[in-house]
C-alpha cells in the first residue's frame, strides 16, 4: 500500500514517533505541501494523511487510484465528502482526542485576566519591582474566578469539560446547546446567555448556522466589560463586530486560539490591546498529539480490516 502524509509538520514536528502509522505501508512523509503539490504528492496513493491539505471534487477525481483520506483533525470540512462518497473513497477524522487539552487552554486564558502571571513576570523582569516604592502592586486589576458566572455555548465534550473545570473553580455555569446537556448548569438560550453571562466561551462546530454567530447583535446584548473566549473556529465571531465591541468596552477582552485566517494576514485583532491571541495550539501538547496519532493509526488499521472506526464517509 502506498501513502503519503501531506503536512505532517503540525502534528509532529520532530517529538512524536511516525511508525505508529506508517508501519502500515510505504509511507512519504512532507512537513507541508501547497494547493499545487497536491496531485504529484498523491499520485499512485491508496491512502493519503492531511490536516489541513483540501481535497475538492477536481482533487478527488483527479486521483483514480484513492480509496483512504485520513484527516488528523476532528474538523473535516476541507474534505468533500459528497465527492469522497461518490468516488469509493473512506474518509476518517480524530474525535475527541483534544478535550482536556483545549478545555484547559480556556483556563489558562481565564487565569491570565485573572491574576496577570504573565503580565507580572514581564513587569518584574523589565525591573518594575525594584523601582517600586511598595513591596507590591499589580499592573490591572485582578479578580478571583470563585461565584463568577460562565456561558458555554456548544455542550460536547470540550463544552462540558470547561463546565467540569469552571465548577471546580466554584463558578456558576450557564450553557446553550441544541441536542447536548451538561449536568450541574443550567440550560438557556443563545440570547439569554449572552445577556446574562460576563463570561461566556465558543464550543461549537463551524457551520452555516453558526458562522458570525457573534456579531453586532449578539455583542450588543452583552454585558459592558464581558470577556470572550474561542477556542473553537475562527469564523463563529465577526471579527469586525469584536473589534468595534473591545473599542467600545462591550468586551473588555477577546481571547483566542484561532482566527478567521490562519496564520492571520493584518488582523486588527492580534494588535488589540485588549486581546490575549495564541496561534492555534490548544491542541498542541505533547499527549495530545501522541493520542491523535495513535488514533489515526487506528482508524487507518480498521479501513485495512474492513472495518469502520471515526467513519465520515
Amino acid at each position: 500500500m502506498k501513502g503519503t502524509i501531506l503536512d505532517g509538520h503540525a502534528l509532529n514536528p520532530g517529538d512524536l514517533d511516525w511508525s505508529v502509522l506508517t508501519d502500515k505501508g510505504d509511507f512519504t512523509i512532507f512537513e507541508g505541501t501547497s494547493p499545487d503539490e497536491v496531485l504529484e504528492r498523491c499520485s499512485g496513493c491508496e491512502v493519503v494523511i492531511t490536516n489541513k491539505v483540501a481535497f475538492d471534487r477536481k482533487v478527488i477525481e483527479a486521483l483514480p487510484q484513492l480509496r483512504y483520506i485520513g484527516v488528523t483533525a476532528t474538523g473535516y470540512n476541507i474534505i468533500d465528502t459528497q465527492a469522497a462518497k461518490e468516488h469509493g473513497v473512506a474518509v476518517t477524522n480524530i474525535p475527541a482526542y483534544s478535550t482536556n487539552a483545549v478545555a484547559q487552554h480556556v483556563f489558562a486564558f481565564l487565569l491570565e485576566l485573572a491574576d496577570g502571571v504573565g503580565l507580572h513576570d514581564a513587569s518584574v523582569k523589565a525591573g518594575d519591582w525594584e523601582r517600586s516604592a511598595s513591596f507590591c502592586y499589580w499592573k490591572r486589576p485582578l479578580f478571583e474566578l470563585e461565584g463568577k458566572r460562565i456561558g458555554i455555548v456548544g455542550a460536547g465534550n470540550i463544552g462540558r469539560r470547561v463546565a467540569s473545570l469552571a465548577r471546580a473553580f466554584g463558578m456558576e455555569v450557564l450553557y446553550t446547546s441544541p441536542h447536548s446537556r451538561i449536568e450541574g448548569a443550567r440550560l438557556v438560550s443563545f440570547d439569554e446567555l449572552v445577556a446574562s453571562c460576563p463570561i461566556i466561551s465558543l464550543h461549537c462546530p463551524l457551520s452555516v448556522d453558526t458562522l458570525h454567530m457573534v456579531d453586532d447583535e449578539a455583542l450588543g446584548r452583552m454585558g459592558e466589560g464581558t470577556i470572550l473566549i474561542n477556542c473553537s473556529r475562527g469564523p463563529l465571531v465577526d471579527s469586525g463586530a469584536v473589534l468595534r465591541a473591545l473599542d467600545s468596552g462591550r468586551l473588555s477582552w477577546y481571547c483566542a486560539d484561532v482566527l478567521e485566517v490562519e496564520p492571520p494576514r493584518d488582523d486588527m485583532l492580534v494588535h488589540h490591546p485588549h486581546t490575549l491571541i495564541t496561534p492555534h495550539i490548544a491542541w498542541a501538547p505533547l499527549e495530545t498529539r501522541s493520542r491523535l496519532l495513535d488514533i489515526a493509526s487506528d482508524n487507518l488499521e480498521a479501513w485495512l480490516e474492513g472495518r469502520q472506526l471515526n467513519r465520515i464517509v
